[in-house]
């Protein structure tokens, strides 16, 4: 395995570049000094929104790529690579549908902000991890001042068991990804992280077998297989592990940055 022929570096956030506690570790910042001095370029590509991604990545968010909203929007610097808009005419029935199922919070994710049309303070507070920017409205259906890339639904137990059954009839016309132990995520057929990853590394000229990518949930999948470097977390999905080609430690344990190292190694020797 030459580790030293990686220029590309993709990593989820949530469940493996961040701790439990949503935390990027200062190893990590410290890595990041030394990949412009070996010619590797850094994305953070997540299900989050962009906002939220900048807050966690501001020292490094100029030098880098983002890839927010599960591949509906991407950044490289200040420069727009990418937005993928969920189809208008869906947008309102997809609401009304997840309105239907049992105790499940819907998020609206556009390119301006998020909204949101529940009060309940428990969820709030938890949402408010994920998005940094958003409102909360009366009705849903009646925000029309933004463009939708996402449609986020949480559920407090298990977004796979409670809620991807009632919308898994949808795949036919969208992306339908469970991202999370609690969030499933509804977008635009080409809005995933691999496509928007395929795109940069055609526009970087930089090949499969010079990219390397961390992931831990469903929404990974599709980056991963674009990787010849693609690592699991400890933690991850059983879907993960089985489609990656290597594993790594937990995200509570650096697995991230175990392999950085590793790579700054090989790139030094």
């Amino acid at each position: 395995m030459d580790l030293s022929k990686v220029r590309l570096v993709v990593t989820d956030m949530d469940g493996t570049l961040l701790n439990t506690k949503g935390e990027v570790s200062d190893s990590f910042f410290e890595l990041f000094k030394k990949f412009k001095a070996n010619d590797i370029h850094f994305v953070a590509a997540s299900g989050r929104q962009y906002d939220s991604i900048t807050n966690k990545l501001a020292s490094i968010v100029d030098d880098i790529t983002i890839i927010a909203e599960n591949g509906g929007i991407a950044k490289r610097g200040t420069e727009e690579l990418l937005v993928t808009n969920l189809p208008a005419e869906n947008t309102n029935q997809i609401i009304e549908l997840l309105r239907g199922i049992d105790d499940v919070f819907v998020v609206l994710c556009g390119k301006k902000s998020s909204y949101i049309e529940t009060k309940d303070a428990t969820f709030i507070e938890l949402f408010n991890e994920y998005y940094a920017a958003y409102e909360v409205v009366e009705d849903l259906t009646k925000v029309d001042k933004d463009d939708f890339v996402k449609i986020a639904v949480y559920h407090f137990e298990s977004s796979e068991e409670h809620i991807y059954p009632s919308v898994k009839h949808l795949e036919d016309s969208l992306q339908v990804k469970v991202s999370g132990k609690n969030w499933l995520d509804l977008s635009h057929p080409n809005a995933n992280k691999g496509y928007a990853l395929k795109m940069l590394q055609d526009k970087l000229g930089i090949s499969k077998s010079e990219t390397m990518v961390f992931g831990d949930y469903n929404n990974d999948l599709e980056m991963l297989a674009l990787a010849d470097f693609s690592y699991a977390m400890e933690n991850a999905h059983p879907n993960v592990i089985k489609i990656a080609n290597y594993k790594t430690k937990s995200n509570d344990e650096n697995g991230v940055e175990y392999i950085l190292n590793k790579l700054i190694e090989a790139k030094e020797s």
